[in-house]
């Protein structure tokens, strides 16, 4: 049974109310807005779907060990205590309604909604399948705790059953990893995925080699991280396959399923690759929430889902609607955490100067990124960093990277333990986060049986109702 909405997130404010501005997510564009906001004259309510904020450029390191979850995952409630004007709640956001200014969301059985004066999305991207979403069931992404955590066990997994079976083809089969999408999210966790093999479990099995795994990163671009030129791409492609990894580029996966993928070369021909372990990153999907605001306002969408916002970030007709992050388009910026900072950032500063210094919309100056380059870690020593004209690959790059990384993580004590877990994977090989379970493994699937189960019990339960409203007519 649901519960009906309760009046305590949605109360009347007496006369004189503050200004009411309501924040979807708590990724980089919606926790910088909220704190941007943190001595403005408004009420600040933040939901999302999570209780965390989430690191996600870290993620990888929690999928191979190197760090915690919590060191790149803290609560969302803990960041913003301190801040008074602003209230965090969980739920799910399930609908936007642009005419009455409301949202509307769920928080397990209870559905509540919360109105606002000024509303920022930044509900942020979920992992893209290109129309193949069953291929998620065998080939899971990284965008979320849960993936990282799943991609660990199977990792892992992979090795133990490795080290039990007798058959020499299914051995192979489970020492066989392949990433899809060689952008920097696919490059980092080949090179995690290698090291593990190669030196952190070394000499830790005795029927195996954990050194034998095939690492095998493959895309169907042309290019080793395409976004940053052909001299890094090279750089980084010449380390990977340097450390084992398998670059296979220009190669279209058509299907996956559990014992591996098919793959469709450039001349037309497919070829299958057998493999228990397959790491998906090779796209993005904006949250369903860009089209449901599209739907009641002028705005569009594009292919990926993102909004095509207005130069202020807003949505045409709607000044009070933002949208940042991964969710806008605009000016074919790219979908890393410096936009979703800069824009959550530049929305909260207009909210703020219109009420409490009453600038119209009209007013406000165009939004302006400032590029503070890209950046992508090979493994451990080497990395890729691209500011403008200058291109650095190797050590000194892998040092930028570190000192970046750190000064983003949120909280002293993350970016010590961070620290901490860095020195001990550098000095000795050693992650101490290998821990795995097979509910991690199988909760995506049991989730999906139960979620197929609920919908045959709902339509048998419509298909009676369909045969009892026909009887009474008769």
């Amino acid at each position: 049974m649901t519960e009906p909405a309760h009046d305590q997130v949605t109360a009347t404010a007496p006369a004189g109310r503050r200004h009411r501005v309501v924040i979807i997510g708590s990724g980089f564009g919606g926790l910088f807005a909220a704190q941007q906001l943190k001595k403005a004259d408004v009420d600040v309510t933040l939901v999302a779907k999570t209780g965390h904020h989430l690191f996600q450029p870290l993620l990888y390191q929690v999928a191979t060990g190197i760090l915690s979850v919590g060191e790149i995952a803290p609560p969302t409630r803990l960041i913003l205590r301190d801040q008074k004007n602003v209230t965090c709640i969980l739920g799910d956001v399930t609908k936007i309604d642009v005419a009455s200014k409301t949202v509307f969301a769920s928080a397990g059985h209870i559905r509540f909604d919360l109105e606002y004066d000024s509303l920022i999305v930044a509900a942020g991207a979920n992992q893209s399948y290109f129309g193949n979403d069953h291929f998620e069931r065998w080939a899971p992404g990284m965008k979320t705790v849960d993936d990282a955590l799943e991609l660990r066990s199977r990792i892992l997994g992979c090795f133990e059953q490795a080290e039990v079976t007798e058959d020499e083809e299914e051995r192979r089969r489970l020492l066989t990893f392949i990433i899809v999408g060689a952008g920097p999210t696919g490059v980092e966790m080949a090179g995690q995925v290698a090291e593990l093999a190669q030196h952190t479990l070394k000499n830790t099995f005795r029927r195996i080699d954990p050194a034998s795994a095939r690492v095998i990163l493959l895309d169907a671009a042309a290019a080793v991280l395409p976004p940053f030129g052909n001299k890094l791409g090279n750089a980084a492609r010449a380390r990977l396959e340097k450390m084992g990894v398998e670059i296979q580029l220009n190669a279209m996966v058509t299907d996956v399923d559990q014992l591996g993928i098919e793959v469709k070369d450039p001349d037309g021909s497919v070829r299958r690759i057998d493999a228990t372990c397959k790491i998906w990153s090779a796209g993005v999907q904006a949250s369903t929430l860009g089209k449901m605001l599209a739907d009641q306002t002028e705005a569009e969408i594009d292919r990926a889902g993102r909004v095509l916002v207005q130069k202020d970030l807003s949505l045409p007709g709607h000044p009070e609607i933002f949208v940042v992050g991964d969710m806008m388009s605009l000016d074919k910026l790219p979908g890393v955490a410096q936009v979703a900072i800069q824009g959550g950032k530049y929305a909260a500063k207009q909210i703020a100067a219109e009420v409490e210094k009453g600038r119209s919309p009209a007013e406000r100056q165009p939004f302006k990124y400032f590029d503070k380059g890209s950046m992508a870690t090979v493994s451990r020593y080497s990395a890729v960093v691209k500011m403008g004209r200058l291109e650095i690959s190797g050590f000194i790059a892998w040092v930028m990277w570190l000192v970046v990384h750190l000064a983003y993580l949120i909280g002293f004590k993350n970016r010590l333990t961070t620290m901490f877990s860095w020195g001990m994977n550098m000095g000795g090989d050693h992650r101490s986060q290998l821990t795995s379970t097979q509910q991690w493994v199988y909760g995506r699937q049991a989730i999906e049986r139960v979620a197929e189960h609920e919908k045959a019990r709902s339509a048998e339960e419509d298909r009676d109702r369909a045969v009892e409203t026909t009887s009474i007519s008769e």
